[in-house]
């Protein structure tokens, strides 16, 4: 019997979209590609740091912290100007140009994993200096790590690691981003129906104050020096609160600078462009409507479609929410180093997180005064939908402010190199 053109989960457009499943060859291929490198050329939203970008993307997150949104404060810190909250160099890419890519290589990636999902459970970050107004920021990029697993959401899976090193316009090394991709088929995740059961979130007046006197009460450290020597194990982050999610979030991450490329959403023409080069990715809506597979963060008939009760975050929204936490308590002064994060639930429409954290340990690194803390997003529902480490080098007294740390030699000669070819191609 033929579906009605409203019917996501019974349309034609839906069978193809569930037909696609994860194949032994395409494993291969990607084992085949671990440990090989190459240029990024994709152009992101924001190619070049500013004044407008840093503080549209802070915005974008939720944070207002002055050292990211206001020129005239941020001149009198060390940094001397506004610098891009760390994470937002994750999201800055201009395209850079490099060798061909060998054909053999062009082979294993043709139509890898075509029409399989894939979810972002979290990343590790090292971080080597800032991101000032002004700085261009290129990548290379390369697959770390190909594992297979059963899971009890989505049967079979693959999980990747893909390492991006992001370098400015003088060939230094800023950051290092490994993403955590799970890779998990359609149709498979629909049949399990593991969040069938949970309900959208509601709340009454008073239970909303309450989330409210948690915003109320946050508050930005800033100018403040917080001296590591101050700072006593088992020693509390405070509470933050994020949410409750609404897709207002989800419009203002976007509108921020979160471009998702190559599968940025697109309008008119760009769209018309974009359905011919990557049609599987677009799925028909119930007005007929070929709509990209991503809107399942803001389109409730399509997440329930693939087997989720409601639209849900990216997790890079609470990964970068996560920093704004780390760098509210640490200070202008601070450094954070490293930050690694596990997203382990999803983050429903109507969700509040409550964010809490604590410090595990003190010790020297570096010649810098450091502290090794653990932080936990926790839900309305008491289940923890993220858990992360991370190290933030901290002012100490009779000492120099705290510096970045060392670039491996080997990482820092690479970049200068890549950088180097960009420009005998013809690149600016």
């Amino acid at each position: 019997m033929a579906s009605k053109a409203g019917d996501i989960t019974q349309s034609e457009e839906w069978q193809k979209a569930t037909a696609y499943e994860i194949t032994d060859e395409d494993i291969e291929r990607q084992r085949q590609l671990v440990g090989f490198d190459e240029v990024s050329k994709m152009a992101e939203y924001v190619q070049t740091a500013s004044e407008d970008s840093i503080r549209n993307w802070s915005y974008g997150c939720g944070d207002d912290n002055p050292l990211f949104c206001d020129p005239n404060y941020a001149k009198k810190t060390r940094w001397g100007s506004v610098i891009a909250p760390g994470m937002m160099v994750g999201q800055i890419n201009k395209p850079l140009k490099g060798d061909p890519i060998p054909d053999e290589i062009k082979a294993l990636k043709k139509s890898l994993f075509r029409g399989i999902h894939v979810f972002v459970s979290g990343s590790d970050w090292e971080f080597y200096r800032p991101v000032f107004p002004g700085d261009t920021i290129y990548s290379f990029n390369g697959e770390e790590s190909c594992e297979v697993k059963q899971s009890e959401f989505a049967g079979r899976s693959v999980i990747n690691v893909r390492r991006d090193v992001k370098i400015n316009q003088r060939g230094e090394v800023v950051a290092v981003y490994k993403i955590l991709r799970v890779l998990t088929e359609r149709k498979t995740a629909v049949k399990k129906g593991k969040y069938s059961a949970i309900e959208p979130a509601t709340y009454t007046d008073e239970e909303f104050a309450a989330i409210e006197e948690i915003y109320a009460a946050e508050s930005v450290r800033g100018a403040e020096k917080r001296w590591a020597e101050n700072v006593d194990l088992g020693e509390s982050l405070g509470t933050q609160a994020k949410g409750p999610l609404t897709v207002t979030d989800v419009v203002c991450f976007h509108a921020g600078g979160y471009g998702f490329t190559p599968y940025a959403p697109t309008v008119g023409r760009r769209a018309h462009k974009n359905r011919k080069r990557i049609a599987p990715f677009y799925v028909k809506n119930e007005q007929g409507v070929p709509d990209v597979a991503q809107r399942l963060h803001w389109d409730p008939k399509w997440a329930q479609a693939i087997g989720n009760p409601m639209a849900y975050d990216y997790g890079v929204m609470r990964e970068n929410y996560l920093w704004g936490y780390l760098n509210d308590w640490a200070g202008d002064d601070a450094i954070i180093t490293n930050v690694h994060d596990e997203i382990r639930k999803f983050n429903y429409m109507g969700d509040v997180q409550r964010v809490s954290g604590e410090v595990l340990a003190k010790r020297e690194e570096h010649g810098n005064a450091v502290v090794d803390v653990a932080v936990k997003f926790v839900n309305q529902r008491g289940e923890e939908t993220v858990r992360s480490t991370a190290t933030i080098a901290l002012p100490s007294q009779n000492r120099p402010l705290p510096l970045y740390p060392p670039v491996p030699e080997v990482l820092a000669e690479k970049a200068v190199r890549i950088l180097a070819r960009h420009r005998e191609l013809g690149g600016d």
